[in-house]
């Protein structure tokens, strides 16, 4: 990783990028990711059950990229009809303020699958959900596109914030894109800063694509609903392929027509974190072996070697990139500054 070569839409920023997860390794990282096994149906009556079944590592089929794949089953398993997958950094890698985008091929929905990208407040585990605070990248599957033949093109962004299960303040919008996004891969950004939250799809791309969602994180008056201390915080990334629910409005497996055929996919190429510098800016993400040597690094080590170390942590400082192992400070090329 080094100073990004920022494409020509975000020529007016100074972007760096700070992680960057491309799932080429045999299996995913347990010290980054968290595979989630539960049938609770996610708060909103989801059908599958969520297992390492529906989690692997591999290649998609058209393009050969290895990709972060989640697939949901029609299958007998834990007392659910069908099994899915669904990962989160939690606790692991987590962020405040910049910009994400993640390239990702979605499945088939129609009609009944739910893929989803988004993230939620880091400090789900202590507070729970809504107070954490829930911004959803991206969603499709709803129920709103049924028998326009638009399930492909329809999706949204959102977030969701308050003090208990029954006062949430919610905003979201959605669109009927005009092309495909189910297609093959596409590129979703999210755009984070201490005043505003920004969405688009295929940007850099189409230039002309307008922001799909657009959120203001200024202070209100409702301490329920304090979008600017909320969203203000670290935020850790989900990514999951629900089957049914309220969001598609379908309760049986039988009437997802999306499995009719058999299995389907939502692949996920890479996942991108890059930011300026600025001030509240943060991103934490542990690394994974144990032997970068203390002493005598002067430009041998970089970035890239550095983050697949043991016990490391990014860190930013007055705009500067730096890697904490221990009581240990390091710039991006392996030099000890500390």
């Amino acid at each position: 990783m080094a100073v990004l070569c920022i494409p020509a839409m975000w020529a007016q920023e100074t972007y760096q990028l700070v992680w960057n997860e491309d799932f080429t390794d045999e299996v995913l990282d347990t010290q980054v990711w968290n595979i989630e096994t539960n049938a609770d149906g996610g708060g909103n009556n989801e059908l599958q059950y969520y297992c390492d079944r529906g989690v692997r590592l591999g290649v998609e089929p058209a393009t050969g990229k290895h990709c972060l794949i989640l697939t949901a089953t029609k299958e007998t398993f834990g007392g659910k009809q069908c099994t899915s997958g669904r990962v989160n950094t939690l606790g692991k890698a987590y962020y405040t303020y910049g910009r994400i985008d993640a390239r990702i091929k979605f499945p088939q929905t129609a009609n009944g699958l739910w893929p989803a990208f988004w993230q939620m407040g880091n400090n789900y585990s202590q507070v729970g959900w809504p107070k954490c605070g829930e911004t959803d990248i991206i969603e499709l599957g709803h129920q709103s596109a049924f028998g326009k033949g638009t399930q492909d093109r329809y999706f949204n962004g959102a977030m969701h914030v308050g003090s208990a299960w029954n006062t949430v303040w919610s905003d979201a919008n959605a669109v009927t894109w005009p092309y495909s996004v189910e297609d093959t891969f596409h590129i979703v950004t999210l755009i984070w800063t201490p005043t505003s939250i920004d969405m688009y799809m295929d940007k850099e791309a189409h230039p002309e694509n307008e922001a799909y969602f657009h959120a203001d994180l200024g202070p209100n008056d409702n301490p329920d609903y304090d979008r600017s201390l909320v969203f203000g915080k670290p935020n850790f990334i989900i990514a999951n392929l629900a089957i049914g629910g309220n969001f598609p409005g379908i309760h049986d497996v039988n009437k997802i027509t999306a499995l009719a055929d058999g299995p389907q996919s939502m692949y996920i190429d890479w996942i991108r974190i890059y930011q300026r510098g600025d001030a509240g800016q943060s991103f934490v993400c542990p690394s994974a072996s144990d032997d970068i040597e203390p002493e005598g690094k002067t430009g041998i080590e970089t970035l890239e070697s550095q983050q697949s170390k043991a016990e490391c942590t990014k860190v930013l400082r007055d705009g500067q990139l730096l890697i904490r192992r221990g009581e240990v400070l390091y710039d991006v090329q392996g030099n000890i500054i500390r």
